[in-house]
């Protein structure tokens, strides 16, 4: 257990960042699922829809500090890769 104020506090707020990290990244994660998934339905309109969305959340995560911009730079690619196939 931590002995200084400086500490216990690092503590505390290394938890509310965690949380909230977690948060971002479930919901990064199940866009980017939802997105694949309409992609492999082969309807071009809504797999378009959801993977703009996916790209729009990826994005949101890097400018809160949760995914390295290359993670979600190399995430997009392979997402639009797969929708550019289909069409």
């Amino acid at each position: 257990m931590a002995n200084h104020k400086s500490a216990l506090k690092r503590i505390r707020s290394n938890e509310r960042k965690r949380v909230r990290n977690r948060l971002v990244r479930s919901r990064t994660r199940t866009f980017v699922k939802k997105a694949r998934v309409a992609i492999n339905s082969t309807d071009t309109d809504v797999a378009r829809e959801a993977t703009l969305q996916a790209i729009r959340e990826l994005d949101k995560a890097v400018s809160k500090g949760v995914y390295h911009k290359n993670t979600a730079a190399r995430t997009k690619s392979r997402l639009m890769k797969r929708l550019n196939a289909l069409s």
